[in-house]
């Protein structure tokens, strides 16, 4: 799945009569470009602007699954070890996966829950600074 990867800085409300710079980053899916992305950004962002809006850097990413949940708060990256066996020949591949999730035992159980199908190795997972992933519109 790939997706583009938005670093956003901008005033935003932050409290009752108290704007602020804030740095944000989301993932777009589905758009197909770079002004698509931020194009679905801006549309998403807009009625919480108030004054500058610089878009700081935009990417593409990959992510091999992204495992949502709703009651999640935070998304965490895992980087997973994929094992194939084709004969005798072993080859191992790492690839990237999100899962949503309120705190980092609950984003590894449900990893663990989601990639038991797969002759994997879970490798590492941390915790990532996406508000959201947004889906871009056609």
């Amino acid at each position: 799945m790939i997706f583009h990867e938005i670093k956003v800085k901008y005033d935003r409300q932050t409290g009752e009569d108290n704007p602020g710079k804030v740095k944000e980053v989301y993932l777009v899916d589905g758009a197909v470009s770079f002004a698509d992305a931020e194009n679905c950004l801006m549309d998403e962002i807009k009625p919480f602007i108030f004054g500058d809006c610089e878009v700081q850097s935009c990417k593409r990413s990959q992510f091999f699954e992204v495992f949502p949940n709703q009651d999640g708060a935070f998304w965490y990256k895992a980087r997973v070890e994929m094992i194939t066996i084709d004969g005798e020949k072993e080859t191992r591949r790492n690839v990237a996966v999100l899962v949503q999730a309120n705190m980092l035992d609950d984003a590894v159980f449900a990893l663990r829950q989601a990639l038991k199908s797969y002759d994997c190795e879970l490798i590492s997972v941390a915790k990532t600074s996406y508000m959201d992933i947004l889906h871009a519109v056609h």
